[in-house]
């Protein structure tokens, strides 16, 4: 079973996994203070000020990044350079393979290329090398 856990401020993110879920059975679990991580599994957070990490997702990252096979984060491409930035900078900071970004809540073909990255390219192993970084 494939465990996503997720941090969605205005629910662009909540709706990616929302359809995510509903296409694969996939378990999603919302980043909380009190999150249990039960399993190991990927991330799927969003970027914010043009470019940082939500702070739910540094917490969530300092505390569990050893469990996390990889990162993709939503963005906004009017932020140019800055689109998705969240992604790489967790990407870098925890050493955690950049899986890959999309524009809001993202659309069908963003949804099935995670579906397929998920499971064809990284299919739960444990963490290798960022080869995943096809964003």
């Amino acid at each position: 079973m494939v465990h996503l856990y997720y941090d969605s401020r205005t629910g662009n993110v909540q709706r990616f996994i929302n359809k995510v879920v509903q296409i694969t059975g996939w378990q999603a679990h919302q980043i909380a203070d009190d999150i249990d991580v039960p399993e190991a599994g990927h991330l799927v957070t969003y970027t914010t000020k043009i470019g940082s990490m939500p702070d739910k997702t540094v917490a969530f990252m300092n505390a569990y990044a050893e469990k996390i096979f990889s990162v993709t984060s939503s963005g906004n491409r009017n932020w140019g350079r800055n689109f998705g930035l969240a992604a790489d900078k967790v990407s870098e900071n925890y050493d955690v393979p950049l899986a890959m970004k999309f524009e809001l809540s993202g659309t069908m073909e963003d949804i099935n290329q995670f579906i397929d990255i998920i499971k064809n390219q990284y299919n739960d192993s444990k963490r290798g090398s960022k080869k995943l970084d096809i964003a």
